[in-house]
């Protein structure tokens, strides 16, 4: 089995047998090629070769998982349960290896064989399990707890197509499935034993006790089986691995003979299939009533195996359910899996036989919830009629935990019946709706956002009410992303150069890049500094190239739009500039304008209409310009289609500016904008979510903040906002309009982009025309600054070197003293 090693798991020296040279894993890798595979090096294809090295770093967890896994048992220690509907985890593969140290040996390992191993990682599949930033930042988050040694386990869904597959066609979003899973998962264990039955419709039954006690039982349910499958994530240099539990829907009747019997083929497997749609794929259209009950019952069916599953850990090491809080720490990411409220009560009161005030206690003192959001108009809400055919009995507790929490209210504020319509869990209407934020604020000990930002408007606004009536649960935990994905694997050159200066104990606190400050003042590094990002920009050239057929020039600017597609984040307001420029161009073909590239990369939700047109509008904007010889290729415009973790990992290190637009006061946190700080572009950005304390952290000279902040943006809502008087006091907007009105990029459908122009001219709900000369300006601004390359280094030196508060390890690390209360485990 290859040398015996000492490994140090918490306070105990345990022995590990699997090889971690370089010889042992070529040895596991020849073994699990032959022996699990049945393959050789004649026979195997590429991802056989992934398949056989992945098996081979996989053995190299699972030792260290399985004495993590006792450690906690042992020591009986609290644990952190996070709860997420996404985890955009991505590929495994060379995050599981830079973890375990074994970059340099599996390398060479490769290359003994004739192997490269970026070759064999290119092999894996992004697992697309989560829509954005929500997911992101679930699976930053999962590295830190490892990486802190924090006993924690992710919960979410095993769905078996993630987030679709976008092609760009005529311009056009096309979604295609996303079979992640169609030539297997080598990093997931299936634990059938751990099976949940889930519950769903069916009616309530009370009855009374000879004591005249209310019982209630759920009877008539029909059951759905939530199946485990288990993956490791691995801390950094540390041993410890904890687990990621997703969750597989399977039916509990595989098969109806009678119906097979008489011939009825297709009812036979129909509620097979049907039960198994719930893991089905990431995120049904709600936009039809069937999807919104599929979209509860994901919600209900992950909660629900989740909770069974943390309280039958529990009770391996526990008999008393009262000690509950002290063993247990669940966060709620968003409110998708604010079901963990009724369905603890329920578990509570209605199988443990507790009183309601002891249960509730737990409850709340269990649970934490963070918000992800400051618009109102996304808070998930769920019809009552809906909720009450598919989950009964959880209506019914909702109803008590409402009329006992409003008695509350109406005792503090006496006559406020306005207040009490306000905070009511129910929103009155027809129908009549539950406020699951409502539910998740009420039911937990703690609400927290996630920027300075966005908590200071949950408590003045969008929660004011709550914040009043409980100020003591509301806290404020800033987003942060792991360095060692997006700075360490991403961008492997960068790293070296800044171990090579500093040392490498950036790569678990991220703080000691302030030790870079006096490097920018020397001039041999900044040039080391700009040739990193000269190599990262012309591998990023040749990709566009191979990819999309455009031939970009590494010397431009590599300005960077990447997210999701969505109006507040204003790629409108991005792709308005470039015909800005465009124009200017064209009015003055000598015009001395520093040459762009200009990339985005996002996906529009299947039914959201006016961001698939975004979309098009932009690559409309990109056939003009691209094709338009007369600029010179001074600009070129790029459209990376089908965004994801990987592609990311590709932008990131070439990026020089990135573009984090959002209207003031939209964005609750975002984290694009600290991939691309840790990778040393500079921002241009509005005073939304985390750029306000990025900009604390860099200082004002080294960001380029422009636009409306939030209390000006709303003042002007209520003033009442006419975008045409911007329009009017704007010559260049409205040439850039005019253009765009003409056809000119829609010459072959014209009016294509009517829609856009008459939102702009029409309500502009988030401020595009309102901001754009103050963008233009700022922008104008980056351009002259950019000439001075050497200004421009040192400046991109102090991103990085400010970009410590930015780490997902500090974020936990105040999670884990201010809400979870759990202890690190002991590596001294």
């Amino acid at each position: 089995m290859g040398k015996g090693l000492t490994s140090k798991v918490g306070s105990k020296w345990v022995t590990v047998h699997k090889d971690m040279s370089k010889e042992g894993i070529k040895t596991s890798f020849q073994n699990n090629r032959v022996c699990t595979l049945a393959k050789d090096h004649y026979t195997s294809t590429s991802f056989d070769n992934f398949l056989a090295m992945a098996i081979a770093i996989r053995d190299r967890l699972v030792e260290r998982w399985i004495l993590t896994q006792q450690t906690y048992h042992k020591n009986n220690l609290k644990r952190v349960y996070y709860l997420s509907m996404e985890f955009l985890i991505g590929r495994l593969m060379g995050n599981n290896i830079i973890n375990l140290g074994l970059w340099r040996a599996a390398t060479k390992a490769m290359e003994d064989l004739g192997l490269d191993l970026e070759d064999i990682r290119d092999q894996e599949l992004d697992a697309g399990l989560g829509n954005g930033g929500l997911g992101r930042l679930a699976a930053c988050f999962l590295d830190s707890l490892a990486t802190l040694g924090i006993p924690a386990h992710g919960y979410g869904i095993r769905y078996e197509y993630g987030i679709f597959n976008q092609k760009v066609i005529n311009g056009s979003q096309v979604e295609l499935p996303d079979e992640w899973l169609r030539l297997g998962n080598p990093w997931e264990f299936a634990r059938p034993e751990y099976t949940v039955r889930v519950r769903f419709y069916g009616k309530t039954r009370m009855f009374h006790d000879r004591k005249g006690k209310l019982f209630v039982k759920w009877v008539d349910t029909e059951d759905v089986q939530a199946v485990p499958y288990d993956m490791p994530i691995p801390g950094y240099g540390n041993d410890i691995v904890n687990t990621l539990r997703l969750w597989s829907a399977r039916s509990t009747e595989e098969f109806d003979f009678e119906y097979f019997n008489h011939g009825d083929y297709e009812q036979a497997v129909y509620r097979k299939v049907l039960s198994e749609n719930i893991s089905k794929a990431l995120y049904p259209n709600d936009a039809v009533s069937q999807g919104r009950e599929l979209r509860l019952k994901q919600e209900y069916f992950f909660t629900a195996a989740s909770v069974a599953d943390i309280l039958r850990r529990y009770k391996v090491d526990n008999t008393d359910m009262t000690g509950l809080a002290d063993k247990v720490a669940i966060q709620l990411n968003d409110t998708h899996p604010a079901l963990a409220i009724p369905e603890l009560m329920r578990i509570f009161i209605d199988e443990e036989n507790m009183e309601w005030d002891s249960a509730w206690d737990i409850t709340v003192n269990c649970l934490a919830y963070t918000n992800h959001t400051v618009m109102p108009e996304a808070l998930e809400t769920w019809s009552v009629p809906l909720f009450e055919s598919l989950l009964p009995r959880h209506l019914q507790i909702i109803y008590e935990i409402n009329l006992r929490f409003l008695r509350e209210v109406a005792n503090r504020f006496p006559g406020d019946n306005d207040r009490l319509r306000r905070m009511s869990i129910i929103e009155e209407g027809d129908p009549k709706k539950i406020r699951m934020a409502h539910l998740s604020i009420v039911g937990s000990h703690s609400v927290n956002g996630v920027s300075h930002l966005h908590t200071e408007l949950l408590k003045s606004q969008l929660f004011k009410d709550f914040y009043e009536f409980s100020p003591e649960k509301f806290n404020n935990k800033t987003n942060g992303i792991t360095q060692r994905r997006w700075l360490l694997k991403s961008n492997m050159r960068l790293s070296d150069l800044i171990t090579n200066a500093i040392g490498d104990s950036w790569v678990i606190d991220l703080y000691e890049m302030e030790k870079l400050i006096p490097f920018k003042d020397n001039g041999s590094f900044r040039k080391k500094w700009r040739d990193v990002k000269m190599e990262n920009k012309k591998e990023l050239s040749d990709f566009i190239r191979a990819k999309t057929g455009i031939l970009v020039n590494p010397d431009s600017i590599f300005d960077v739009q990447v997210k999701r597609i969505h109006e507040y984040k204003r790629q409108l307001l991005f792709s308005l500039y470039i015909i800005r420029e465009y124009l200017k161009l064209k009015n003055d073909p000598s015009a001395d304008i520093y040459p762009r590239t200009f990339v985005f990369g996002g996906k529009a939700a299947p039914g959201y209409a006016m961001a698939k047109l975004i979309i098009r509008f932009i690559n409309s904007i990109a056939d003009v310009v691209n094709r338009d010889k007369t600029i010179r290729d001074i600009f070129k415009v790029v459209f990376l289609e089908n965004y994801r973790v990987s592609l990311a990992e590709r932008i990131f290190p070439a990026s020089e500016l990135s573009e984090q637009i959002s209207t003031a006061g939209t964005e609750a946190s975002g984290t694009g904008c600290m991939k691309f700080m840790v990778n040393g572009a500079l921002t241009i950005g509005t005073l939304d979510g985390a750029n306000i304390e990025m900009a604390e952290e860099v200082g004002k000279d080294n960001i380029f903040i422009f636009g409306l902040k939030t209390d000006e943006i709303q003042s002007l809502r209520q003033n009442g906002y006419n975008p045409n008087d911007f329009v009017d006091r704007s010559q260049e907007l409205k040439d850039v309009i005019r253009l765009v009105r003409s056809n000119f990029f829609s010459h072959i459908s014209p009016g294509l982009f009517d829609p856009i122009v008459n939102i702009l001219l029409g309500r502009d709900p988030f401020f595009v025309c309102a901001d754009f000369e103050s963008y233009c300006k700022m922008q104008d601004r980056v351009s002259e600054e950019y000439r001075e390359q050497e200004e421009w280094t040192k400046k991109s030196i102090i991103n990085v070197a400010k970009s410590g508060k930015f780490s997902s390890d500090r974020t936990i690390k105040e999670y884990a003293e201010d809400i979870w209360g759990v202890s690190y485990l002991d590596y001294q």
